[in-house]
């Protein structure tokens, strides 16, 4: 049997569970698992992890622990990313783990939380000798990463992740103009360092990793009624106006609708409606109007360096 690797990415809202073996190129799944623990959920911008909140995450750790030994992993990664590293309490969230299943829990600043996604989405082969912006929207974090298929030019993350915009703006369905209004101010302001960044350099297409951007595709997929399996593919090129419709429509539709639609999973049901926002004020701001998903991300990026 070869060698089975387990990566754990451990988000503010999401958990994931990656088991794999192989090479980077050609790695088989053995367990992909993503649970909506939803730690930051109440206390995401008073940097605290609620109680409710602390437990789901434990009670996940545990479970993870138990699929790793049935499937005789030999060796483990634990990534943990904006909540666990600003929360007041998330060294003890850390150190509960330790005692509870054994396993050791890396906090990794936002700067290597940037070179693990880009490591991922070089894995997936979307990159090429143009220049990308990748952009990954967390519920605590957002990353942006200048690049192409050779170097990682310039990368950052900024705290202004889905679940921390949501708690400041979004308060009603559909999301007010006013709302929007505010939250392109706060943008404007929040991702100065972006705007210096990519000031002299000419931006081919902007990269979604993982995330909302499944959920926009999915949706623009079933528009077309495509044949659409995420589980199969590695990137997605978007028609530009294409996904401009799909994010159209989130905005102007309710919290009903959304958890009434089979396509938008429950962790995203309103986080969705500002991770259309960050999208097209980024598309916009930038005037970039080719743009993909790509289904890799900060895990993938993780095992690659397992992989070697």
């Amino acid at each position: 049997m070869d060698k089975r690797f387990a990566v754990m990415d451990l988000g503010t809202n999401t958990f994931h569970l990656l088991i794999a073996e192989g090479n980077i190129n050609d790695f088989r799944e053995i367990v992909h698992e993503h649970i909506a623990v939803k730690l930051g959920e109440g206390g995401i911008n008073k940097d605290i992890i609620l109680r409710a909140a602390f437990e789901r995450g434990i009670n996940t750790m545990k479970d993870f622990t138990r699929q790793i030994r049935d499937n005789k992993v030999q060796q483990i990664r634990a990534i943990a990313t904006s909540a666990l590293r600003n929360a007041s309490n998330g060294k003890d969230f850390i150190r509960e783990v330790k005692k509870e299943t054994g396993i050791e829990i890396e906090v990794v600043d936002g700067e290597r939380e940037a070179t693990f996604i880009y490591e991922g989405v070089k894995a997936a082969g979307l990159l090429t000798p143009e220049s990308s912006l990748i952009m990954d929207i967390g519920g605590g974090s957002v990353e942006f990463i200048i690049c192409n298929d050779k170097n990682l030019v310039w990368k950052q993350s900024f705290e202004i992740g889905a679940a921390r915009l949501m708690e400041k703006f979004h308060h009603a369905d559909p999301i007010p103009p006013a709302a929007i209004e505010a939250l392109e101010l706060y943008l404007e302001h929040a991702l100065s360092d972006l705007f210096k960044a990519v000031k002299d350099t000419n931006i081919y297409n902007l990269i979604g990793s993982s995330g909302a951007f499944e959920t926009f595709a999915e949706l623009a997929a079933f528009k077309r009624s495509d044949v659409f399996d995420l589980k199969k593919i590695k990137n997605y090129v978007f028609d530009y106006e294409e996904l401009l419709d799909v994010t159209d429509r989130l905005l102007l539709s309710t919290h009903a609708e959304r958890e009434a639609n089979p396509l938008i999973i429950p962790v995203r049901v309103d986080m969705i409606v500002v991770a259309s926002l960050i999208t097209r004020y980024i598309l916009q701001k930038l005037a970039i109007n080719h743009v993909a998903l790509c289904t890799y991300s900060l895990k993938e990026g993780v095992l690659a360096g397992m992989m070697g």
